[in-house]
């Protein structure tokens, strides 16, 4: 029975990968994926299928948590709904289908305890939903979902309803739920304008975020992105601060979708420059004029440090900074907009009597920063890395990352790990 599910899981990651039609790969086969691939007793981390950045031999600075993922932050469950479908001419409404929902749950779906939170958007041609009252009161109250730029609206309502299915209002405050959804825009490779995602789709992710191993590349939100013109999607990464600097964690999850080509930086190895896009590659994605710093890119930082909304949203402000590490100007079409969260001060948000609220000293946040900064770097590279080329709308294709390029570029500069 054990080989007969690998064989259906094998199947169904086939027909994503090559784009038939009418698939949809959901968290729960997500889950179940890594359930099959895990022996008994082995650690969670070994269910990871695909290669990874340092898999490659790509160096990074810092110590990752167990799992190098947003979920190392306890109580952090990550979800995804991946939908493909059709090839060919676009026809609005029917397809290509390349797209989806991820969501983000700070506490886990059981948990309505909200969060501490600060926001930051480096460059604002993109959304993210509900900043506001997280700017006001410095709280997030329930999920950060991401999805593509014409769903925002669906996925919103859809996470009021399930909010409100799973029980009478808590004392937040749901019949008046400003839910947080970002966006990215995918129409490069999706039928953007179909209204693909429903809200089924968003209850799927919802209810079948898990904890442990987070899928990356072409899943979720990520389905259809492109980054540095290169195939992009979901990555995510985390580091662990030492014992003398509080052995907090820090997790950031990313949907990129932003760069081009040329300014493509890979342990500080121009790589987009050594991999250049070509004139055929640039025509079948759509761009035969040639390329330029487009896209958008969604960063959530999670942590465990216990921060008050303003240091928050200055951790927020340091995604940037990994970002900059990969090559990113943040140019003038790119939606460049991070939220951060703190998972310590549980009931803060509770709405009588005086809270008693713990904090890291500002003077001793430059671990945080640093964290922040090298989790975002990682995050992007592991979504270029476990990203697969993509055929979509009007036979678009995005070619994913090659990794024996980048070995071999990584090489000849002498970043590559181990050599």
């Amino acid at each position: 029975m054990l080989t007969r599910l690998k064989g259906i899981i094998s199947k169904a990651r086939q027909y994503s990968t090559q784009h038939r039609a009418g698939f949809v790969f959901s968290a729960t086969v997500c889950a179940l994926s890594v359930f099959l691939a895990t022996p008994p007793g082995a650690p969670e981390a070994s269910a990871q299928t695909k290669p990874r950045a340092r898999d490659l031999g790509i160096p990074f600075d810092g110590t990752p948590g167990p799992l190098n993922a947003i979920t190392d932050v306890k109580g952090v469950e990550v979800g995804h709904t991946t939908l493909i479908s059709g090839n060919g001419k676009l026809v609005v409404g029917q397809g290509p289908v390349r797209t989806g929902v991820t969501a983000i749950l700070p506490r886990g779906k059981e948990s309505e305890d909200p969060v501490f939170a600060g926001w930051f958007p480096l460059n604002g041609n993109g959304e993210m939903t509900g900043t506001t009252w997280v700017e006001e009161s410095g709280f997030l109250e329930g999920p950060v979902m991401i999805t593509n730029t014409h769903s925002v609206g669906v996925v919103r309502d859809s996470v009021i309803e399930w909010r409100v299915k799973r029980g009478a209002p808590d004392e937040s405050g749901y019949w008046w739920s400003l839910p947080v959804v970002a966006e990215t825009y995918d129409g490069d490779l999706n039928d953007v304008n179909g209204f693909h995602v429903k809200k089924q789709h968003v209850f799927d992710a919802l209810a079948g975020a898990a904890s442990g191993r987070v899928p990356e590349g072409n899943v979720g939100g990520g389905t259809g992105m492109i980054c540095y013109e290169f195939k992009g999607g979901i990555g995510t990464s985390s580091r662990k601060l030492q014992d003398k600097q509080g052995g907090y964690t820090v997790g950031v999850l990313v949907q990129c979708n932003c760069g081009s080509r040329n300014l493509l930086r890979i342990a500080g190895v121009p790589v987009g420059k050594e991999i250049p896009l070509t004139p055929p590659e640039a025509a079948s994605m759509g761009r035969p004029d040639g390329s330029e710093d487009r896209g958008s890119i969604i960063i959530v930082v999670a942590t465990d440090a216990p921060l008050l909304p303003h240091q928050l949203k200055r951790l927020a402000h340091r995604a940037s900074l990994g970002l900059a590490r990969t090559g990113s100007i943040s140019g003038n079409g790119s939606g460049d907009i991070f939220i951060a969260f703190s998972t310590a001060n549980p009931r803060a948000a509770s709405t009588s009597g005086i809270r008693q609220l713990s904090m890291v000293p500002n003077d001793e946040m430059n671990p945080l920063f640093e964290a922040t900064a090298q989790a975002t770097e990682e995050a992007i590279v592991n979504a270029l890395v476990a990203a697969e080329t993509m055929t979509g709308a009007d036979n678009h294709k995005v070619e994913a990352l090659p990794h024996d390029r980048v070995r071999e570029v990584l090489k000849k500069y002498n970043r590559l790990a181990g050599n």
